[in-house]
């Protein structure tokens, strides 16, 4: 198999890496009423409207697939979700070193703090939690804001 390759995601992907989201967030966020109510329509709807207009989309592939994406606002990673099916296999590391490599002053992101996975990838990589407080509504669930510094 091929090495991961990570590059900027094209219009035409679009729908692809809003699946990724959408199946990376089912999995993830089974706690969020916003989640459960989440069709792939809508998903597609939202990256398409929010996250791809508003943000540098990278993707990454694996296995001859778009298995993952991150998305950056400047310094601010608002996004960064590996396919469930191919998530343990490095893909969020390498997203986050090309994040790094992009952003070499630093980054700042939020979890959830009931996202015990995420919360640990992240402190594993360096990053610090720096305030606790909540997401904005419809969500208003408990989050972590995380920075990492060189």
């Amino acid at each position: 198999m091929t090495e991961p390759r990570i590059r900027l995601m094209t219009e035409a992907e679009t729908e692809r890496v809003a699946g990724v989201w959408y199946r990376a967030g089912r999995e993830a966020y089974p706690y969020l009423a916003g989640w459960r109510q989440m069709t792939p329509e809508l998903a597609l709807q939202v990256f398409r409207d929010h996250i791809a207009a508003d943000c540098e989309v990278y993707v990454i592939e694996h296995g001859g697939a778009v298995a993952g994406y991150l998305a950056l606002k400047g310094s601010y990673v608002d996004r960064l979700y590996v396919d469930p099916q191919r998530q343990g296999l490095g893909l969020g590391t390498a997203l986050l070193e090309h994040a790094r490599r992009l952003r070499p002053t630093g980054l700042e992101l939020h979890t959830h703090q009931q996202n015990v996975a995420a919360c640990a990838f992240y402190e594993r990589l360096g990053f610090v939690a720096v305030r606790y407080g909540s997401s904005p509504p419809p969500e208003s669930a408990p989050d972590v804001e995380y920075h990492w510094r060189p």
